[in-house]
């Protein structure tokens, strides 16, 4: 028990340290630089969050996988898992590193329209991010090859050192009047040093292998028939992440988008924290489904269950009785009082979306991504079809209210998840998993 929640303390701070810090720094970086450097940052630093995400979307199924290879002792197969994620990892951070740099001059048309900044300024900026991508892609896989392990101290101590020094070392260089340019090249060689200790770590786990990039032809075939639904997922979510605020600002306005964004941002961490303190319960559920007894596995699911529930009940409890007063004194009043009729719905809704987190990690343990994959881009599909009408007959209140679809639609993955446990999970997993050629050649794996 203490290894758990060690394991969901460390996954919190992992949540947390970043924009943290940043929410830090941001007064110096907007002084010093002024609104638009700071703009041109933000810019940058999503740029490279969304490829990094996009880009790594195939680590869970590597994760599912070293973990079930742990607990059948295979240590040779989980080295070519490691070196086929690194080598798809790398394809994919290489693709979206060109189509950034491709990309850039474009983008730097419309981003500098502002005199205190240059297009080239702009240019540089948006190709170190691309470059910072691919680095962020191959970070990925030994974080989650460590967390497989069921250790994540040493890799989120690593992530939280290096994302503090990248924050700090913006600060520093803004109150030297140096410009983006300069905090992006620094964050981009942070973030190399930082993929170099966590191999390091990695490495010394699995015997001191030389974890180079190499396809191997049986273990890349099952990342991708598992992973490509996550990665469907995790484009999905980038795509659609941002969409309720763009569609807010173009049929209502900029002024509308205030209250609605600042509303989803308090209430998001109910989700967010959720998913990360939990996260520990994915390589957990991995590594035992071929050992435990269905009625064993139920046991554990129904305590993480319950854990999933408290957790989400105190953070929805206390938004729903503390937010408007939170959003009134970080934005004002007149921000507050709009904010007061959809700050509940977006509670709800985002208290929902928690509340399926153990039913997803659970269902990728067992191998099912392609499930989880289709009801999360259904609830997707879903809301955006809702918060078009709403929006339309309702306005904000109406957008808000689509976020309670989404979350709704997200808990129908306990219904396949029950179903397998029902049916005998250790079986079904143990007979499926244990060589690549079967599973693909019965189709027991998605």
């Amino acid at each position: 028990m203490r290894k758990h929640l060690t394991n969901a303390g460390y996954g919190v701070l992992d949540y947390v340290s970043y924009p943290a810090a940043m929410l830090l720094v941001a007064p110096v970086v907007l002084h010093r630089l002024g609104a638009a450097e700071y703009g041109l940052w933000m810019i940058a630093a999503a740029v490279i969050s969304a490829g990094g995400i996009i880009a790594s979307g195939f680590c869970d199924a590597s994760i599912q996988r070293i973990a079930h290879l742990r607990g059948i002792g295979d240590v040779s197969l989980m080295v070519h898992t490691v070196q086929s994620m690194l080598a798809l990892n790398i394809v994919l951070g290489l693709i979206l590193a060109i189509a950034t740099w491709t990309a850039a001059p474009y983008a730097a048309a419309h981003i500098a329209v502002s005199q205190l900044m240059t297009p080239s300024e702009c240019v540089i900026s948006l190709r170190v991010a691309g470059a910072a991508i691919l680095i962020r892609a191959i970070e990925s896989v030994a974080v989650g090859a460590q967390r497989a392990f069921e250790l994540y101290r040493g890799t989120v101590e690593i992530s939280t050192a290096m994302r503090l020094v990248t924050v700090g070392s913006a600060a520093v260089l803004a109150l030297l009047h140096q410009r983006t340019v300069s905090i992006l090249i620094m964050t981009a060689a942070v973030l190399a040093l930082g993929t170099y200790l966590q191999f390091s770590r990695l490495s010394g786990l699995m015997g001191n292998a030389r974890l180079l990039p190499v396809f191997h032809p049986d273990e890349t075939r099952f990342l991708f028939r598992q992973g490509f639904f996550v990665w469907l997922q995790a484009l999905g979510g980038v795509v659609f992440g941002q969409f309720d605020r763009i569609l807010l600002g173009v049929s209502l306005g900029a002024l509308a988008v205030t209250p609605y964004s600042l509303c989803v941002q308090f209430a998001h961490p109910i989700y967010g924290l959720t998913a990360s303190g939990l996260n520990f319960l994915f390589p957990y559920f991995s590594h035992r489904a071929t050992s435990l007894s269905s009625a064993g596995l139920m046991r554990t699911f129904v305590k993480a269950l319950l854990s999933n529930v408290a957790l989400v009940l105190c953070g929805a409890g206390l938004l729903l009785v503390f937010g408007n007063r939170l959003i009134r004194v970080w934005a004002g009043p007149v921000v507050a009082q709009s904010a007061a009729d959809i700050l509940p719905p977006i509670v709800i809704g985002s208290a929902l979306m928690g509340l399926s987190v153990t039913g997803i990690y659970a269902m990728q343990a067992l191998g099912e991504f392609r499930s989880v994959a289709l009801i999360t881009l259904a609830g997707r599909v879903a809301m955006l079809l809702l918060m078009i009408e709403l929006l339309r007959h309702n306005g904000l209140q109406g957008l808000a209210l689509s976020r309670l679809c989404y979350g709704s639609i997200a808990l129908l993955v306990y219904l396949p998840l029950m179903r397998r446990l029902s049916l005998g999970a250790k079986n079904s997993i143990s007979g499926s998993s244990q060589t690549i050629p079967v599973a693909a050649r019965e189709g027991s794996l998605p």
